[in-house]
């Protein structure tokens, strides 16, 4: 059987407000000498991604400069705005107007997930079915992430946001890490009905899988094979541990 087409769609609109350094969009922060942005499209193009999309944002000329310096064959969706996820992703809905798979959605600052552990989580998408998969840790400390709820097929039932969890939720240590892949047909489908309900006026990536439910769409969950992986850069002090993880791996 032949394996089903994917594109990669990388976030990288965002700011970066707590790096302290406005000058610079958060995913040109360098880890061992290269933006962070470089170690999430070599990833990309190591899958062997049939489509790359950069989502650019945030001092967009400083990012596509380097995109078409060193990633020339990388195409650009423009979040002029900065509203959401959700909105993002809504961007890219031309690039991939004309492409018939799935799409994996990456983010700029998480730089240290690893070839291995998303060739697995690809090969799981495809194995259940879904119509979106989603890539969790068991975090020790699982503070202010969302927490994955199973149903007994180990299909996912929810995700609940820190803030709204019960107790019983709040003990459970597998987080949402904001890496996904979906059905391409399905994804802008959803998206058409998500809505800036929130105090940000923004649109959540993750109020589509609310309308998968509603239709009773199948939702699978993978673990990556380390927490390291999933970890977001934040901060400065974030950026020297993911540079201190990579320089160990060699």
């Amino acid at each position: 059987m032949a394996q089903r087409p994917f594109a990669t769609v990388i976030m990288a609109a965002g700011k970066g407000t707590r790096m302290k350094d406005p000058s610079r969009a958060k995913v040109m922060f360098e880890i061992l000498g290269q933006p962070m942005l470089h170690f999430v499209l070599e990833l990309a193009y190591a899958l062997d991604s049939d489509k790359v999309v950069t989502i650019v944002g945030y001092q967009r000329e400083l990012v596509e400069h380097f995109l078409r310096t060193e990633h020339p064959s990388a195409e650009v969706a423009v979040q002029a705005e900065q509203r959401g996820t959700g909105h993002a992703v809504m961007q890219t809905e031309k690039a991939l107007s004309n492409f018939d798979g799935d799409v994996l959605i990456l983010s700029g600052d998480v730089p240290l997930l690893t070839l291995g552990s998303m060739q697995e989580f690809l090969a799981h998408h495809r194995k259940t079915g879904a119509v979106a998969s989603i890539l969790t840790a068991d975090f020790e400390d699982p503070t202010g992430y969302g927490r994955i709820i199973r149903n007994a097929d180990r299909s996912v039932k929810k995700i609940v946001e820190h803030r709204d969890a019960s107790p019983e939720e709040l003990a459970i240590r597998e987080i949402n890490s904001g890496i996904y892949v979906f059905d391409r047909v399905k994804l802008f489908d959803a998206l058409q009905h998500i809505t800036p309900h929130n105090a940000q006026n923004e649109y959540y990536l993750t109020d589509v899988f609310e309308y998968f439910w509603k239709h009773d769409w199948k939702v699978s969950a993978e673990k990556a094979s380390h927490p390291d992986e999933i970890r977001g850069i934040n901060t400065v002090e974030q950026l020297a541990e993911a540079e201190a993880v990579l320089a160990e791996r060699g």
